[in-house]
């Protein structure tokens, strides 16, 4: 698979189903995690970003929750975004594409005058989170029937 990939805002109707095709792939299908968890109210006013190939393939998604969506998950603070759904394909892991999307959410974040970025990050992907400058803070917790930790980046 070539290495060459663009990260954009998904913006339009196709690039949105494209952001929750990867994302059953990976966590409905590959993880296991009930459909009627992975979708929720939030996807209609979350930011959403996308990465795909030079040919079109959807590679890797993530979302930005914001304002009065985000408080609930950011400690009541509406000047922190929420990231979430973080999903690469099996075949684009490796690439640089997770880290890509976090970029991507970040810069979505700024342009909304954010302050920070929070996120409920599985235990497993801690170490990929500490390498782009979060820190986790607060107790293991389950989520989806697996173990998260929540972690902040001030931008």
């Amino acid at each position: 698979m070539s290495a060459v990939f663009g990260v954009r805002q998904a913006l339009d109707p196709e690039d949105r189903e494209a952001c929750f095709a990867v994302r059953r792939e990976v966590f409905v299908e590959e993880q296991g995690v009930p459909q009627e968890l992975e979708y929720d109210a939030y996807d209609a006013t979350a930011a959403h970003v996308l990465a795909v190939r030079e040919d079109g393939l959807p590679l890797g998604t993530g979302r930005l929750l914001l304002g009065a969506d985000a408080v609930g998950k950011t400690g009541g603070d509406a000047s922190v975004g929420s990231l979430g759904r973080l999903a690469v394909t099996k075949a684009a892991r490796g690439l640089g594409v997770g880290a890509a999307l976090v970029r991507a959410v970040e810069d979505v974040a700024r342009e909304r005058g954010l302050t920070a970025v929070d996120l409920h990050a599985q235990t497993h992907a801690l170490g990929f989170y500490e390498r782009l400058g979060y820190e986790a803070y607060g107790p293991e917790f389950p989520d989806a029937g697996m173990p998260h930790r929540a972690m902040r980046r001030f931008l």
